[in-house]
């Protein structure tokens, strides 16, 4: 899968992003390497830290801690869950798979 983001270098994002003006420096650069990351598991166990140094910090605050638990509880829902569009995406790939390649050679001479 293709790297998604600027290329190495673009400073458009500290220059003219949306958040460009709210930003500091230090944040600007993190926002730029960010964007080379994919997917939410970083995040997922970034919270799950976070959590952690909250009940340490804020025993008392259950509704803090709960906030957050539900927040991770989304995140890994999200990060697990496959979109309609996805499964139709899948379903028509195997069935041309299956139609185009399985089928046509005979299936049992696919198992080896």
């Amino acid at each position: 899968m293709a790297k998604r983001g600027a290329p190495k270098g673009n400073q458009n994002a500290r220059k003219h992003g949306f958040y460009s003006q709210v930003l500091d420096e230090a944040e600007k650069l993190q926002l730029e390497q960010a964007w080379g990351i994919e997917g939410i598991d970083e995040e997922i166990a970034i919270l799950r830290v976070k959590l952690c140094e909250l009940i340490g910090k804020e025993p008392d605050r259950l509704d803090l801690h709960l906030e957050a638990a539900n927040t991770i509880a989304r995140l890994v829902k999200t990060r697990y869950n496959i979109s309609k569009e996805q499964k139709k995406s899948l379903k028509e790939a195997i069935t041309k798979v299956l139609t185009e390649i399985a089928i046509p050679l005979g299936v049992k001479s696919l198992i080896r």
